[in-house]
């Protein structure tokens, strides 16, 4: 237990420095915006392309956890739709649940834990968990949002199109592409280009986790806590739970089996916490209040979820 405290309690602890700086006001909310976009803006594409530039593609587009990681996500989609509708739950709040359970945040949070648990599969996994969410799960959840609401002028391609455009315009996303594109080549990384990005891509994960903490400062806590409570519940318990079993039905799909650490990783990158921007996402929807209560409990509850995954896993 002291092993796996070693590897949640730094994580966790960040996260709570982090908090605690912005409640106190050594840090404003404006300083903190700088220190997201830097994160978002230079660390995390420069760890990207580290991750895939110097790999075999193989490493960094492995069929078998790709799928694990996409199905165990619209799993979740799919299960949570389905409750909340049973429960008479209006298709806003559905949208907003299922994006809940489905988007970890895997750049701020599950690089930072998978870098301790996992130092040698972080990298490649990271690259792996950023195509399937950024080019399936958040465009998927983002036009559930988006029909949820009466549009005259809207149509599915317009919509589609226009969220795929905002992806391949992320600074992250394009340092994945980049590296991407290098490994393809053959060519090698020159010496300085690589430690340039290796320097950036270290200040990523402190600087993620403490991002992450101060901005869960002043978000609106009024809303369904009962559905808050379910989407924390669905994204720290059902998401990896539902990725396990995926992971035992890939040879019904004439896919190898994963190795046991890639096959832990999987799960441990479901089970993380919503991404961060969560409520911002459900803002323009009226819902911010239960995305932010959702994102709130469950940053806390993955200290204790993340320490008994772990654990199993070990």
């Amino acid at each position: 237990m002291y092993d796996i405290l070693s590897i949640t309690f730094p994580i966790f602890a960040a996260v709570a420095i982090g908090y605690a700086t912005v409640a106190r006001g050594l840090f404003s909310g404006d300083e903190l915006q700088v220190l997201g976009r830097y994160v978002v803006n230079i660390a995390l594409p420069a760890l990207l392309f580290g991750a895939v530039a110097e790999r075999d593609l193989g490493e960094v587009l492995n069929p078998s956890y790709l799928t694990v990681y996409a199905v165990g996500a619209f799993a979740a989609i799919a299960v949570t739709v389905l409750a909340l509708r049973l429960q008479g739950t209006g298709p806003a709040r559905r949208a907003i649940a299922a994006m809940g359970v489905s988007c970890p945040n895997s750049g701020y949070v599950g690089y930072p834990v998978l870098l301790l648990a996992f130092p040698d599969l972080a990298a490649p996994a990271l690259a792996m968990n950023v195509i399937v969410e950024n080019f399936l799960m958040i465009p998927f959840c983002l036009v559930l949002l988006d029909l949820s609401r009466e549009r005259e002028d809207r149509t599915l391609a317009r919509v589609v199109g226009g969220i795929l455009l905002g992806v391949v315009r992320r600074p992250f996303v394009i340092g994945l592409f980049v590296g991407l594109a290098v490994s393809l080549s053959g060519l090698p990384v020159p010496a300085p280009v690589g430690r340039l990005a290796d320097i950036l891509a270290a200040s990523a994960s402190a600087l993620a986790l403490f991002v992450i903490g101060g901005s869960l400062v002043g978000l609106p806590m009024r809303g369904n806590w009962a559905l808050a409570v379910q989407i924390a519940a669905g994204k720290l318990m059902a998401h990896p739970a539902l990725t396990a079993l995926a992971l035992l039905a890939l040879p019904l799909v004439g896919l190898p089996l994963l190795p046991e650490p890639l096959a832990a990783v999987a799960i441990l990158s479901a089970a993380m916490p919503m991404l961060g921007i969560y409520a911002i996402f459900a803002q323009p929807y009226g819902h911010e209040g239960v995305a932010s209560m959702a994102l709130l409990v469950t940053t806390a509850g993955a200290f204790v979820t993340l320490t008994v995954l772990l654990a199993l896993l070990a």
